[in-house]
């Protein structure tokens, strides 16, 4: 009954058929995440694709400019002076065949995967561990490269990656709670900005089409999708 009652409240003074403008959106989720923990502040872009045709797929990476206030867990192939350069970096896992076996075993200590190009042949080999979560290393994100310290550094750092599933969403954690209104509106303008830019040769009619803020445990609140950009 008393989560009725909360749901009730938070969910006061939020008009679902309204558009808010993004700065009062925010305002808005920002007030009524009262949980204990400090909550994320998420946003689904609803786009005007659809992603079972190769033309019309959006994936990509940004790197926000206030970070996403968590603390990300990056697991690194690599060997040699690689290796040593994500350690380096601050890398949490690093390894070749021995890491491949963790994660064969069921072992993932990490939220985020990259590797160098030559150790792709046996990364390969993780596609039905990794690809379902999402964590698979990919050129095009710049989780396959050989800047490893630069790809470790920007995925502690603040860097989102953000792929747009079957229903032609975008859903990404833009900062927390505890963000001042400032940074999360900064944060989802960027976020908007690169999904912009990512907008597939495909895509015909309007791209953007629908925009929501919300927090963990709290509302969503639709935004006016004029003011993301």
């Amino acid at each position: 009954m008393a989560i009725g009652k909360r749901l009730k409240k938070i969910r006061e003074g939020v008009d679902r058929t309204k558009l808010y403008p993004l700065d009062e959106a925010v305002k808005m989720v920002k007030e009524r995440a009262v949980s204990k923990f400090d909550e994320t502040i998420e946003v689904a872009i609803n786009l005007g694709v659809d992603p079972r045709h190769a033309d019309q797929m959006v994936r990509g990476v940004v790197m926000l400019p206030n970070g996403t206030g968590r603390t990300v867990r990056v697991g690194v192939f690599a060997r040699g002076a690689k290796a040593d350069e994500a350690k380096a970096a601050g890398a949490d896992v690093v390894g070749a065949e021995d890491l491949v076996e963790q994660v064969q075993a069921g072992n993932i200590n990490f939220d985020r995967c990259i590797a160098t190009p030559d150790m792709m042949p046996l990364v390969g080999r993780l596609g039905k561990v990794l690809g379902p979560r999402g964590m698979m290393p990919n050129p095009k994100i710049g989780t396959v490269t050989m800047d490893v310290a630069g790809a470790v550094k920007g995925a502690k750092g603040g860097s989102v990656e953000f792929r747009v599933e079957k229903a032609g969403i975008i859903q990404a954690g833009v900062g927390k709670a505890s963000f001042t209104e400032d940074k999360l509106v900064e944060n989802i303008k960027a976020l908007a900005d690169a999904v912009n830019k990512a907008k597939p040769a495909g895509a015909k009619g309007t791209y953007i089409q629908r925009v929501a803020v919300s927090s963990t445990m709290g509302p969503g609140v639709k935004v006016e999708p004029g003011t993301v950009h």
